[in-house]
């Protein structure tokens, strides 16, 4: 009967535990949260990598985006898409092509606006490792998917204790697939264009384009 108690009283305080490492968890990504939407805009520049070890690849590139409300500025892979708020444009000047869309309602799809914000429905969160990065103190919390079909195992998120912004993500899938997010800058509240997100689809076809409508 002792080790009856003794294991339940063991099993409760290892739940409680949990639940408050999860509550501390939670409390850090609203921080984050709060903080990027008193932003203007914000212009990020990252480093991307793809590794499968089974499948023998690694993958190495850079991007950057600008991001304004739901518009978006996004170059990646020698591409541009843009998402002027009512429809998704991606040029891709090696083809020649333009591809013009609706945006997509898959709510578990990460798009470039949703890249700061997407941690705040559809996880399970937890406290992770703190690692020190040139001086800088990076508290990782731990993303698990609340649906159980989705195809991702975890996402470890990397947060700046002391700017409350995001330095890493590390996105593990199922199949042994992670991709690693790494911000080299990070700035707020920049002088933008006007038409930095207006698509100028005449400018294109004077160019000899190739107009995809989707």
């Amino acid at each position: 009967m002792k080790k009856i108690i003794i294991l339940s009283v063991i099993l409760n305080l290892g739940f409680q535990m949990s639940a408050q490492e999860a509550a501390k968890a939670k409390a850090l990504l609203d921080e984050v949260y709060n903080k990027v939407q008193g932003y203007d805009n914000i212009e990020v520049n990252f480093r991307y990598t793809l590794e499968n070890k089974e499948a023998n690849i690694n993958q190495e590139t850079r991007g950057d985006v600008t991001i304004q409300g739901d518009k978006y500025l996004f170059n990646y892979l020698g591409s541009q898409q843009l998402f002027d708020g009512k429809k998704v444009y991606t040029v891709v000047p090696e083809n020649e092509e333009v591809t013009i869309e609706n945006p997509s309602d898959d709510e578990n799809t990460i798009t470039p606006s949703k890249l700061l914000t997407f941690y705040k429905k559809g996880y399970n969160y937890a406290w992770d490792i703190l690692q020190n990065v040139q001086g800088r103190k990076i508290q990782y919390v731990k993303l698990t998917p609340i649906d159980t079909h989705s195809e991702i195992s975890n996402i470890l998120l990397g947060i700046d204790a002391q700017t409350k912004h995001i330095y890493k993500l590390i996105e593990t899938g199922k199949n042994g697939t992670k991709t690693t997010i790494t911000v080299n800058s990070f700035k707020t509240n920049q002088p933008l264009s006007k038409t930095l997100f207006t698509f100028n689809e005449a400018k294109y076809e004077e160019e000899g384009y190739y107009i995809i409508r989707n």
